[in-house]
């Protein structure tokens, strides 16, 4: 489906077919968009961290640029592993088992997936995973 096909002012709803080629194609442009934006930030850090030097006279300085930099580092992490769930979002966009829980094989639902485009679990699924969590860690 080409991207101009789609609407501008398109939003899947839970009235229409589910993971119908429109709903795919909103969520495979809104999950690109969100990779590229991250992509753009995590490049834009990354010349912040080779510009901004730690050669700085005063400890305190030193210490606060290291602080900073050990965060730079988590942020990057972060969306590094971000950018994985979405390239993993949209190969199962290409395999047709997007929007469906990995546990159940039922469908996420549209306001869920709007919410967290990269759920793989519908909401009763991750509680139940999140309550197996707790257990296992109260232990």
């Amino acid at each position: 489906m080409s991207s101009n096909m789609l609407s501008p002012d398109y939003t899947p709803t839970d009235k229409e077919a589910f993971m119908n080629p429109m709903m795919q194609e909103f969520f495979r442009q809104r999950l690109t968009a969100w990779r590229e934006e991250l992509l753009r930030e995590s490049g834009l850090t990354l010349q912040t961290m080779q510009t901004t030097s730690v050669q700085e006279s005063d400890i305190a300085d030193r210490a606060s640029q290291e602080s900073e930099r050990t965060l730079e580092l988590r942020t990057r992490d972060r969306e590094r592993k971000l950018i994985s769930k979405i390239d993993s979002a949209l190969r199962r966009i290409e395999t047709e088992e997007y929007g469906y829980c990995e546990d159940t094989g039922e469908p996420i639902g549209v306001g869920r997936l709007i919410a967290r485009p990269i759920a793989t679990l519908s909401i009763e699924a991750q509680e139940r995973h999140e309550r197996m969590e707790k257990t296992y860690r109260d232990e």
